[in-house]
């Protein structure tokens, strides 16, 4: 029966009322736990502004950069006009930032503190940092509710989110990389595929509106929105060809991905690489090949769906080829370099490739990750609940598909064999731990549901019925199982919290302070000794700090969906190259560089191992034979000039004609690139130059 409102008796609400209080403190304690652990390893409230700047390393400097740059615009509009007209981040281009990247959290923030009466108490770098961290509140309640609904319980969510803070290695990272797009966005999809849990059960309206609000946030915070939401798609088109899913779910899903990527073109001034993804162009062609495919004998129906999976791949390729010879886009061809080059499907020497792969983060899932996963408890309920619904799944499916002929023909609705939120839930937990594993990266799309599917397993009565049906036990066993599973669950939660609450409270007494004086010592030399308007080469890490701690114009910086950028990133990357003096001082001044920064930490670099140095890739891609001991490809010839980066530290007179140093630590050098005078004849073979 259809239980209405006046049906819930006080207790009801009361235990209701208690699961949601127990959400939001659960997720508050996440928030307080990352902050805690953001302060105390940095000391961030007692370094200095240029320390706490630097502290947003890489990409997140770039990204935290327009923050502050909306912040000390005179006006909104000026702010919003000087990020769509930009000509700071790459020299002599003007680019619209907010088409580029997906800066539009930067842009909402800088406005909602110029609004709120808050500047006298709170400064714009507290505002920022404490909204990332909020974010991970709004995470831990979407594991919390999705795993709520599954099971029937909110203690299945309360042991997902104990799971998640215990697992914080390897759920998050966001308390040292608080700019980057996924801590904005991943909550974001926990809430999407919360909603498509309690889309795929009441069917209620209102979540088709809230699925499309999750999937725009989600879209709008992060660059690689689209392969994540194509793995999404492959989920639904999975569970639309078992017949888990009605034909109005699965076009209403599809529509929803639809809808927030183009929301989101729209927003960024019409970016063709929305309009050039895979995903786009699979959802169309799943659409237009959608019917035809729940008729027939299981034989038939499995000869259907591998002839139409077939069809279906063909023509996504085939859109996706014509739309981007169309748009004439070529911005994401590194991706699937990396992709060609991860499988050994394509050459290795690439360098945009090879840079990628050559990063632990983009290498394969370490094994001690599932040890530390292990040491929570949290691995083998996963893993025992995984193999029980794959099995269900399957026979499930097979039940679907065989007996579709007969459903038809006697008019009898589908057999509730498998829920469909559960189908949904148990093919993302496969989808994207497969991703994980091939990406370490993307591990933090899977660790944090992979939480949810675990506590799932085990708060989840309906689980253990079907299992223990299937074995064909009598009614006083699943009593007494219910009985049983519900003292456990209680038992883990409190086993988890008593054993692991005093490791948690002793990282929380570690104490540290930020300490990088030579980088503190370059940011002060640039802000104070280099006109206001000089441009900067170096690497792209590097070059994200300089803007953000001196506001000088760059080279190239972190964000790499450009093809330009990319090629003029691999030009002054030449630098830590064997180039002649003339050939680096020519590539410096195409890009108008002023000075150049070079690092000892990548000229001398030890970090990676031989072939993955950065002057190894610059080798290979030059066609030289790498530094050291070790085998080089037969192809591969010594180089005819000393490195750049180690040869004009030797002040000779080739190298000073062209750079002076004007800046040096144990950790920078710095060079100012001298303009060439005009020449007086036309046979003149040396370049003068002016000091």
């Amino acid at each position: 029966k259809r239980k209405k409102w006046c049906d819930w008796s006080w207790g009801t609400i009361i235990w209701t009322s208690i699961g949601w209080s127990v959400s939001v403190g659960l997720g508050l304690l996440c928030c307080i736990y990352v902050a805690t652990l953001h302060e105390n390893d940095l000391w961030f409230s007692n370094i200095k502004e240029v320390e706490r700047e630097i502290s947003f390393r890489t990409e997140c400097g770039l990204y935290y950069s327009y923050y502050k740059q909306m912040l000390q615009a005179p006006s909104v509009q000026e702010g919003l006009s000087e990020l769509i007209h930009d000509n700071l981040t790459e020299s002599k281009r003007t680019i619209n930032l907010l088409q580029r990247m997906n800066i539009y959290q930067e842009v909402f923030l800088s406005i909602l503190y110029r609004l709120l009466p808050i500047q006298s108490y709170l400064e714009p770098v507290y505002f920022y940092i404490y909204t990332v961290f909020s974010l991970q509140a709004v995470y831990v309640i979407a594991l919390y509710l999705t795993a709520w609904l599954l099971s029937g319980s909110w203690l299945a969510g309360t042991l997902t989110g104990i799971w998640y803070i215990l697992n914080r290695v390897d759920t998050t990272r966001v308390e040292f990389t608080i700019s980057l797009r996924e801590n904005w966005s991943l909550p974001f999809l926990a809430l999407q595929v919360t909603t498509i849990t309690c889309y795929l059960r009441p069917q209620l309206t209102v979540m088709v509106w809230l699925m499309y609000v999750t999937t725009f946030c989600f879209c709008l915070t992060w660059q690689f929105n689209q392969f994540i939401l194509l793995v999404q798609a492959f989920i639904i088109y999975t569970l639309d060809c078992a017949d888990f899913l009605t034909t109005t779910q699965v076009t209403t899903l599809y529509l929803v991905q639809v809808s927030g990527l183009l929301s989101v073109w729209l927003l960024q001034f019409c970016n063709s690489m929305i309009l050039g993804s895979l995903v786009l162009s699979f959802i169309v062609a799943a659409i237009l090949l959608q019917s035809g495919l729940k008729t027939g004998s299981l034989l038939v129906r499995l000869g259907k769906m591998l002839l139409h999976s077939a069809m279906v791949l063909l023509l996504a390729f085939t859109i996706n080829y014509l739309a981007k010879k169309a748009l004439q886009l070529r911005s994401d061809e590194h991706i699937f370099k990396f992709i060609k080059s991860k499988f050994a499907l394509g050459p290795t020497r690439d360098f945009d490739a090879s840079l990628y792969l050559c990063e632990e983060a983009f290498g394969l899932l370490p094994l001690d990750t599932l040890e530390r996963l292990a040491g929570t408890l949290l691995l083998y309920p996963y893993i025992i609940t995984l193999l029980l619904l794959s099995g269900m799944l399957a026979v499930a499916a097979l039940q679907n598909l065989s007996s579709a002929e007969e459903r038809k023909g006697s008019g009898d609705g589908r057999p509730v064999a498998f829920r469909p939120d559960v189908a949904y839930n148990l093919l993302h937990t496969l989808f994207y731990g497969l991703l994980a594993f091939s990406t370490m990266r993307m591990k933090y799309i899977w660790t944090g549901h992979m939480c949810a599917v675990a506590a799932y397993g085990v708060c989840g009565t309906e689980l253990w019925t079907l299992l223990l049906n299937t074995l064909r036990c009598n009614t006083k066993v699943l009593v007494r199982a219910h009985n049983c599973t519900s003292s456990c669950r209680h038992l883990l939660d409190c086993f988890l919290s008593y054993v692991f609450w005093p490791k948690v409270m002793e990282e929380l007494s570690e104490l540290r302070e930020f300490y990088d004086p030579d980088t503190v010592e370059l940011m002060t030399w640039i802000s104070t000794k280099t006109p206001k308007q000089a441009v900067f080469a170096g690497s792209m890490q590097l070059l994200a700090g300089i803007k953000l701690c001196t506001g000088r114009v760059l080279t190239n910086h972190p964000h790499y969906e450009d093809k330009d950028l990319r090629e003029r990133t691999r030009q002054v990357y030449q630098v830590y190259a064997r180039r002649s003096p003339e050939e680096v001082y020519d590539i410096l001044r195409a890009a108008g560089a002023d000075y150049v920064v070079l690092e000892n930490s990548i000229c001398y670099e030890r970090r990676h191992r031989r072939g993955c140095r950065l002057r190894d890739l610059l080798d290979l891609a030059n066609g030289h034979i790498m530094d050291g001991p070790g085998e080089n490809d037969l192809d591969l010839v010594p180089a005819t000039h000393p490195r750049f980066c180690e040869a004009v530290k030797m002040d000779t007179a080739a190298y000073n004609a062209l750079f002076t140093r004007t800046f040096q630590n144990k950790t920078f050098h710095v060079y100012r690139i001298k303009k060439k005078r005009k020449k007086s004849t036309k046979g003149s073979s040396e370049p003068s130059v002016t000091q």
